[in-house]
């Protein structure tokens, strides 16, 4: 069984402990050991390996390493598929069964409510697994460089490269690393065939390759994105107005590949990568894809936040409404609505929803999805939700019965808190992408609001991370 591991060297003054026992998974999905009373975490392993363990790092409490020999290992180990495995920072639970992953991840959400937020869940229903563990993605975005990151393998075999380009993932905690991606198993084809395409085009003319240290060069990045339907985006994203050039590749791509629906390239200039901020050009097709869930379409722009895993967002999204137990008579406010799914999704069975969300281009996509698909009673509202929500949106748009928070992974802000328990919602439905930031808030709930029940759903396979629904009632309404 192969393993690809970043550094091979021991580190100097730490030590190597031999022969561990990995026991558990810990939350942020690293293996756990212990060794004289102190908690190690490893990576790369799974609970019934014995390992020696390089340790890199040390704390007063715990301490981290990577496996430098395997002595043992577990009977539920699985081979990894990916040849990236080990390298590239995702898929890393290839190594543990499907059903183990979802096991922990189910405990990870309980560990988190009860050590973080340190509240009484009356219900943990079983978490809902990912009909897809491979090829679930409808959207990847990866990165040039001129110069790649080298594997343990190829370093260790001596032989001289000829070619430092590469286009792929960033390495982990490496701004300015690039490890170059043969095959990835979280998108569906063509996008596979799209990049590699893009890479031995780019690479037979000689085109410049990113320099992330420099900023130089002139390929930066290149998005993918695809719907159900099986129609494909395609983003590049350049760094200076070369129009020749930039038509020559994309031409090549348009001609190799024209099932592509959407081709598209926009010039980027800055330090950052985000492209929000400047003007997508349409080079062939369509300027945007559409999207099908239940009877709702949605319009996917290059810009367009969508959940990623669609048919699993379908399932988070059925769980928020059945959680929001609405009438018809209810007034919504969905907070951080981003282009107003959950909000579209729920406006058919409520009185009026309102949507709050900080970015402005997904506000207005938010409206364009409304009026594609008829609905009249969702509102939308664009700025720094401290400042939307309060007693003036109450009075003027009238007192919200549910409230839906679907933040970013840092959780919400303070005040956004505050804001909440004054609009006296009877029901909060707190939807999140880290059980450990939802649990923190919904503690500092807790005076007014008791969980009643939450939803695990695991949105992406391989890796240590989980969504989670939570319903909240007052503690004082009826």
């Amino acid at each position: 069984m192969g393993f690809n591991f970043i550094s091979m060297s021991r580190s100097k003054h730490k030590p190597l402990l031999e022969r561990l026992t990995i026991s558990d998974i810990a939350a942020e999905g690293k293996a756990v050991a212990r060794h004289n009373g102190m908690v190690i975490f490893v990576s790369q392993c799974v609970p019934g390996d014995v390992v020696d363990v390089q340790i890199i790092r040390k704390r007063k409490q715990y301490m981290e390493g990577y496996p430098v020999k395997f002595h043992a290992f577990s009977p539920n180990r699985e081979k990894p598929f990916c040849s990236h495995f080990g390298v590239c920072g995702g898929c890393k639970w290839q190594h543990l069964p499907y059903p183990d992953q979802l096991k922990y991840k189910q405990q990870q959400v309980i560990d988190a409510f009860k050590r973080i937020g340190k509240v009484e869940v009356n219900l943990v229903l079983p978490i809902i697994a990912s009909e897809k563990q491979k090829y679930y993605r409808n959207k990847l975005e990866f990165t040039f460089s001129h110069n790649r990151w080298l594997t343990p393998a190829e370093i260790q075999s001596g032989t001289s490269l000829d070619e430092h380009r590469a286009l792929g993932f960033h390495i982990p905690g490496k701004f300015d690393k690039v490890l170059d991606i043969d095959t990835c198993y979280l998108q569906s084809e063509p996008s596979n065939l799209i990049r590699n395409f893009i890479r031995t085009y780019a690479l037979e003319n000689n085109l410049s390759f990113f320099d992330l240290v420099r900023q130089q060069g002139l390929l930066r990045n290149l998005i993918i994105r695809c719907n159900e339907a099986g129609d494909t985006m395609v983003v590049l994203s350049c760094s200076s107005q070369d129009q020749e050039t930039i038509e020559n590749l994309l031409t090549a791509v348009a001609v190799r590949f024209p099932q592509i629906a959407s081709l598209m390239y926009v010039i980027n200039p800055k330090a950052n990568d985000t492209i929000n901020d400047l003007d997508v050009k349409l080079f062939k097709g369509c300027d945007h894809l559409i999207e099908h869930l239940e009877n709702l379409r949605f319009r996917i722009s290059p810009k367009s936040f969508f959940q990623t895993n669609t048919r699993q967002a379908h399932n988070l999204y059925n769980v928020t409404r059945d959680f929001a137990e609405l009438t018809g008579r209810e007034i919504v406010f969905d907070l951080y609505t981003g282009t107003g799914t959950i909000a579209l999704f729920l406006a058919r069975k409520s009185s009026k929803v309102v949507g709050l969300e900080y970015v402005a281009e997904a506000i207005a996509d938010a409206r364009i999805n409304a009026r594609l698909n008829g609905i009249s009673n969702a509102l939308f509202l664009s700025g720094d939700i401290r400042d939307l929500l309060n007693s003036n949106l109450v009075e003027k748009e009238g007192s919200p019965d549910v409230i839906i928070a679907d933040p970013p992974r840092t959780g919400m802000h303070a005040d956004v808190i505050r804001a909440i328990i004054a609009a006296s919602p009877e029901k909060i439905v707190y939807v999140s992408c880290n059980p450990a930031t939802q649990a923190r808030d919904i503690q500092l709930l807790s005076a007014h609001y008791g969980v009643v029940k939450t939803q695990p759903v695991d949105m992406f396979p391989y890796t240590h991370h989980v969504e989670n629904v939570a319903l909240l009632k007052s503690l004082t309404h009826g």
